[in-house]
């Protein structure tokens, strides 16, 4: 049977290191981190990560600021209030909460806001230092994967990593993370022929696509790592992931519950992606 990497219990252990730092930056330069947070309409989900978000500051000792407007909320409007927040020396950290409503365009939000202060780490330029190595704001749910494998001592160097899905927002960026740290990575998609196996290669394999337990336990290598980044409500009200837990699990050495695995590093990560930012904010060498 697998050992399971408890999420909860490594975010938290971040989150306390993150606050003891905070103290400290805050005594040694007076800078206290500011994130601002802003969420457009009334998704539910949404709702809920902002407030978890907020709550996750005050934990830690930062400065929070919460933008609540209407589904209505023209682009213009969202683009001017960001412009604002990227000349407000209190806040060093943005944050637009995704999915916006359908007349925003997400790309047009995401690439107005100073790279600086993208602590999603989604604009361009962002994904660009990334991919040439000089990293700045990484995305918060692959710079948490791999704080997951780090802190459970899972080698990565060498290693054959396969990641099912190719989203913005965790499949592509955490390609280039784990091609950094010198493991060979394969990505699959809806296109890829006879999914299984390539899984089967993997000695760490991310299932990141969205669909409810698509991972079966004969597509997992006997052995291998398994990092489930999905969460998917069934309609009998159960929370899975795109792996199927009770198949995979048996087959791996290590994999991560749902819930309980990735989610909560995801907020960890953004509080350290807004302490790195207000530490690159200061005049001074």
């Amino acid at each position: 049977m697998a050992n399971i990497i408890d999420g909860n219990k490594i975010s938290q252990v971040i989150r306390n290191e993150i606050k003891e730092e905070t103290e400290r930056f805050k005594i040694d330069t007076g800078i206290v981190p500011g994130l601002a947070v802003m969420l457009v309409g009334d998704d539910p989900a949404s709702k809920i990560y902002v407030k978890r978000k907020e709550n996750a500051c005050r934990e830690v000792g930062f400065y929070s600021r919460e933008y609540k407007l209407p589904a209505e909320t023209d682009e213009k409007t969202v683009l001017s209030m960001i412009d604002e927040l990227n000349r407000d020396p209190e806040i060093h950290g943005i944050l637009v909460q995704l999915p916006l409503p359908g007349h925003i365009h997400s790309a047009h939000i995401i690439e107005a806001i100073d790279p600086a202060k993208d602590v999603d780490g989604f604009h361009p330029v962002n994904i660009g230092r990334l991919l040439t190595g000089r990293p700045c704001h990484m995305a918060c749910t692959p710079k948490g994967i791999m704080e997951l494998l780090d802190r459970s001592g899972i080698p990565i160097e060498g290693k054959e990593a396969v990641i099912v899905g190719r989203s913005n927002i965790v499949g592509k960026p955490l390609f280039l993370m784990l091609l950094a740290r010198n493991a060979t990575v394969t990505v699959c998609h809806t296109k890829t022929k006879d999914l299984a196996e390539v899984t089967r290669r993997a000695d760490i394999l991310v299932a990141a696509a969205g669909k409810a337990e698509m991972i079966r336990g004969e597509m997992v290598r006997e052995g291998a790592v398994v990092i489930d980044v999905g969460i998917n409500r069934l309609d009998d009200g159960r929370l899975v992931g795109d792996v199927a837990f009770s198949e995979a699990s048996p087959r791996s050495s290590f994999i991560t519950p749902v819930p309980g695995g990735v989610g909560p590093m995801t907020i960890a990560m953004l509080l350290r992606n807004t302490l790195d930012a207000a530490r690159r904010s200061r005049k001074d060498p």
